[in-house]
């Protein structure tokens, strides 16, 4: 957990010097990893032959914003990547990348060189212009980011609302919550999203999360996880941590699945700076007290770390990737995005080839420790670069090739294990 001791004075994150890398003028054709890691630092430009408001998931700003791009899928060989492309922030409108449509297919097209690549553009589901029995719009309560269905719980984060605020310098929930989606769910009408999601989706796992509640985050969530397990579904949590260790058994017992901590900066030094609340009152310590507790109780690969990449020092991302696998931990590595409205808008998008650090790192800390990988059946997430998508960037080795087949088994093997998580439950 230590500090590199540098001074913040921006975005200061820049490769290792021992780390090979190619240019962009060196690149050929990418990968679908490839391509979606680009996509998320360079965004996309809109060619006026796209038809989008027939073909595709409206965008909107919810939570903290990171879902308010274009969610678009790339076929690939090993597996379909979904990604939600910045297309409405200033960085993209300069990007090298346009959406086109042509004869009958979307295609992504690099202006830099002739290359462009065909993508699946997902349609908006049907329940999205359903209103619940109580009248209230069913996108308001819950949105699909790639497969998974994501739930806001609470009135926005109290660090908004703290005098003087304190919020998360990338966030917008305060911006969102309240005037995008609804400030507060009510169960029976989150059982009634997460029913339609479920039979007209096929989505397997709930989110939900939450900003700060004074400690009361635990008991919130309790009815809504009770709840959705009566449904039959996957239900992971990312509320603020709390020492009350009582309180994630008590969830557990109620059916929480997973559980997943936003502390996004391992340097100590940019966790003061950019998550002010975090910092005076949480701390960063009660994050990895927390995360250690709940990856121990429910086993490997069953929790996350959810850390941002492209703000603090790439060496410090590295530590932070290697931390949370080497506690049996999920690395969740969302690439930094200077959300419209949030306190660094103005911030830089990061460099494509810092991320491709990054991400092969991820594989490699995840394949040293044995992470399990697309093991838990149709849940692609949208926002970030997944796990199982860095296997597109893996070394053909022997180890790599033993990984995967290790995979390959455990996917078979927990299909019966996952059934009966997903059963209703009485």
């Amino acid at each position: 957990m230590s500090t590199t001791g540098q001074t913040i004075t921006g975005n200061t994150s820049t490769p290792l010097s021992n780390v090979p890398r190619r240019s962009q003028a060196e690149l050929g054709p990418l990968n679908p990893c490839e391509l979606e890691i680009d996509l998320f630092c360079k965004g996309l430009r809109i060619d006026p032959s796209c038809t989008l408001e027939a073909d595709a998931r409206f965008i909107t700003r919810t939570r903290a914003g990171l879902g308010s791009g274009l969610e678009l899928v790339i076929p690939g060989p090993i597996k379909d990547i979904w990604v939600n492309v910045p297309v409405e922030e200033d960085f993209a409108q300069q990007s090298c990348y346009e959406l086109a449509y042509d004869c009958g297919q979307y295609w992504v097209k690099d202006a830099r060189r002739d290359h462009r690549y065909a993508v699946r553009i997902p349609p908006e589901p049907g329940w999205y212009t359903r209103c619940t029995s109580r009248g209230t719009p069913m996108h308001k309560v819950g949105v699909l980011q790639g497969t998974y269905l994501g739930i806001y719980i609470s009135n926005s984060c109290g660090f908004w609302y703290h005098s003087p605020a304190v919020n998360c310098k990338f966030c917008a929930s305060g911006l969102n919550v309240g005037v995008n989606e609804v400030a507060r769910k009510d169960v029976d009408d989150v059982v009634e999203v997460v029913r339609a999601a479920k039979e007209e989706s096929g989505t397997t796992f709930v989110h939900f999360n939450s900003g700060f509640q004074g400690n009361r985050d635990m008991d919130e969530a309790a009815p809504y996880v009770q709840a959705v397990k009566r449904v039959g579904m996957l239900v992971g949590l990312q509320l603020i941590p709390t020492l009350d260790f009582e309180k994630y058994d008590q969830l557990i017992d109620l059916g929480a699945d997973h559980f997943s901590f936003c502390y996004e900066f391992q340097n100590p030094e940019y966790f003061a700076r950019f998550l002010p609340g975090k910092q005076q009152l949480v701390g960063q310590q009660t994050f990895f007290r927390a995360l250690e507790y709940t990856a121990e109780k429910l086993g490997k690969g069953a929790c996350s770390g959810e850390i941002i990449a492209g703000v603090e020092p790439i060496e410090d991302t590295l530590r932070a990737i290697d931390y949370i696998t080497g506690i049996g931990a999920f690395p969740t590595v969302c690439i930094f995005r200077p959300t419209i409205g949030s306190d660094m808008e103005q911030w830089p998008s990061p460099r494509y080839e810092d991320m491709l650090i990054v991400f092969r790192h991820l594989y490699e800390a995840c394949r040293r420790n044995q992470i399990p990988i697309d093991v838990t059946p149709n849940i692609e997430v949208s926002l970030i670069v997944q796990p199982g998508d860095t296997r597109y960037l893996a070394p053909k080795t022997v180890a790599s090739s033993i990984y995967h087949a290790k995979m390959a088994l455990a996917r078979w093997l927990a299909r019966p294990y996952f059934a009966w998580k997903m059963r209703p439950k009485s």
